[in-house]
């Protein structure tokens, strides 16, 4: 029997800040492709083809008042605001600890601020929108994703270096 490594703990680190103990809940981005249906003369039936990635969203929720969060809020600039997420997956059946880290570049597409009530935990959501993003597991690099660089690997294999290549950039 095999027991999977289960998300134990984690952290969040926001321009720098650490916000330990600071952040209850995270909505990791999703790892999506735009794909376009395709049927040309001769083919049975349709496939799909492969335009690329979707928009990734990294939602989170601050448990009170992080004032930080707001300082790239309104940026001009794509990549202002750069989070980083650290974990700890373990296994319950020989306790061997895998750590993921993702590093992430984007602005911040909605904070909501929430009800308020005096004395309750008066959480902010906040929903970033991604340009760049790295997943990290035990030190290896699994996948990075640079939009305006025009990067994507995946374990290390850069698949759009061709492109690049070809364009001359």
């Amino acid at each position: 029997m095999a027991l999977p490594h289960i998300l134990k703990d984690f952290n969040l680190f926001g321009d720098g800040n650490n916000w330990q103990g600071q952040i209850p809940e995270l909505t990791l981005p999703e790892l999506s492709r735009r794909m376009v249906e395709y049927e040309g003369g001769g083919m049975e039936g349709p496939i799909e083809v492969d335009q690329g990635n979707e928009l990734q969203e990294f939602e989170w929720v601050a448990g009170g008042m992080i004032v930080d969060i707001y300082d790239s809020y309104g940026s001009p600039i794509h990549d202002a605001a750069m989070l980083r997420m650290t974990g700890s997956y373990e296994s319950d059946e020989d306790g061997e600890i895998i750590p993921v880290e993702i590093v992430m570049r984007g602005r911040h597409k909605t904070i909501s601020m929430g009800d308020a009530s005096k004395g309750d935990n008066n959480q902010i959501s906040v929903t970033t929108t991604l340009s760049y993003f790295k997943l990290i597991v035990d030190g290896e690099e699994v996948i990075e994703r640079d939009v305006p660089g025009y990067i994507f690997k995946v374990r290390g294999v850069d698949r759009l270096a061709e492109r690049r290549a070809a364009l001359g950039v």
